[in-house]
């Protein structure tokens, strides 16, 4: 059971910072922020329930070891009975399928990693609600979690500068392209998804004001920053992989990208190339049909509806070409069965799924972990909302090793020099969180 309190308070912003700082003692933790949406972004807030969720102390949890993960996760989550909240990692693919990731790990995150938090904390139109894990009445402990946080003092850091090199130079990416574009060619794929990876080695740096100055300038929808003893997750995700909510599922597909304007003019231009681009609507389209086909694994028969298709939505640095899919969900499935036949999802894969992963692992250089993962969350009555991990910085503070990972789909009308550019578009929040020159590249 959990007892909860709630607080009314001034600032949001400023209770949130300190309860930032507050979180930072604990091996485990959490933070969930949807940010304050824009009109432009009505389509996806209106699916979005929590303003700001943080979750502190792990009184339990679950590590992947290998084997099946899912499984174990779905045990977890009918023993528990409790809110759960943890990351799922891209290579979880080699459990569903006959698959293999021998690239290079340099973050070595577990395949899964979920907790059962001992403090739970809600931010949203300026009241703070604390639930505590405990049996013995707790309203003094609540208490005192409230006077700690408050008693917090926002101290701003400098940003850090960090050395990062690319994993991939400009002119195997531009060749990887290409041979890609062979195999769709070839009728081997439609699309997939091909990533490059930015490093840095030897680095030691503080998390926190790398997820305060990324979350500052993106404003992400999806926004996360997860801990895990060394390991460290730092997201400003503009895309949700799925939501269960009651008996609906909800899937919000990414695929098509245009950088912002310098004038509201120019702004308004790109926006409406990126409605009308062929090439990004078939992108999209391809995806989508993905997204229906996994969520039909999990669907009353003919409740899969394509709500929104080719939805354009305005974030700080990129304008986005968004698609909702939902359904009704089978009384007869279980919630983590439901991610487990979506997993890993489509707008981080290609077309067909299988292939396209083959491929991603022979032409990346870099296992892919968290990237392209999951992070998110599952309550008590086993609703559940996940990011997909992208626009996100990794990080083994005991490796000493940062990274983030950028990428983009790959079909018979991409031009390799456009969609190089188009990963240095989706890179810049990182560049300038890490003060990096993009020229260094």
């Amino acid at each position: 059971m959990r007892k909860v309190k709630t607080y009314p308070i001034g600032s949001s912003e400023k209770v949130k910072r300190k309860i930032l700082r507050w979180a930072q003692k604990f091996e485990q933790f959490s933070v969930l922020e949807s940010n304050t949406l824009s009109p432009s972004r009505v389509g996806l807030d209106k699916y979005s329930c929590l303003e700001c969720i943080v979750a502190v102390g792990a009184h339990s949890e679950l590590i992947g070891v290998g084997g099946d993960d899912f499984e174990s996760l779905k045990s977890y989550v009918d023993k528990t009975g409790d809110w759960l909240f943890g990351y799922l990692t891209y290579d979880l693919k080699n459990q569903l399928e006959d698959l293999k990731s021998e690239n290079a790990d340099f973050l070595k995150f577990p395949t899964l990693h979920f907790f059962q938090p001992e403090i739970i904390i809600e931010l949203s139109n300026e009241v703070l609600k604390i639930s505590y894990l405990e049996d013995a009445d707790n309203t003094e402990h609540i208490d005192k979690v409230f006077e700690e946080i408050l008693d917090c003092e926002i101290t701003k850091e400098k940003p850090p500068f960090i050395e990062v090199k690319s994993r991939l130079v400009k002119e195997d990416y531009l060749q990887s392209v290409n041979k890609l574009k062979g195999h769709i060619s070839y009728g081997d794929i439609y699309e997939v998804n091909f990533c490059q990876e930015f490093y840095s080695t030897n680095v030691q740096v503080a998390p926190l004001p790398i997820y305060e100055r990324l979350n500052d300038i993106s404003k992400a929808p999806f926004a996360s920053f997860y801990r895990n003893g060394a390991q460290y997750l730092v997201s400003a995700s503009p895309e949700r992989f799925m939501k269960k909510k009651g008996n609906i599922l909800i899937s919000q597909p990414i695929k098509g990208t245009k950088r912002r304007g310098a004038s509201a003019e120019l702004d308004s231009v790109y926006k409406e190339e990126l409605a009308k681009s062929k090439k990004e609507r078939s992108e999209n389209v391809m995806i989508v049909d993905i997204v229906r086909n996994d969520l039909a694994k999990s669907a009353v028969t003919g409740s899969v509806e394509v709500e929104d298709l080719f939805g354009i939505y305005t974030f700080e640095q990129v304008h986005q070409m968004i698609s909702t899919v939902k359904c009704v969900c089978r009384d007869d499935v279980h919630p983590i069965d439901a991610i487990k036949a979506a997993f890993p999802m489509g707008s981080m894969t290609g077309a067909p799924k299988i292939r396209a992963m083959q491929l991603i692992e022979e032409y990346e250089s870099t296992k892919r972990g968290l990237y392209s993962g999951a992070v998110g969350y599952i309550t008590p009555n086993k609703d559940f909302d996940f990011n997909v991990v992208i626009r996100s910085i990794l990080y083994n503070s005991e490796a000493a090793y940062l990274s983030f990972i950028v990428g983009g789909a790959i079909t018979d009308m991409a031009e390799a020099e456009a969609e190089y550019d188009e990963c240095m578009v989706k890179a810049r929040a990182m560049f300038d969180v890490l003060n990096v020159n993009e020229a260094v590249h």
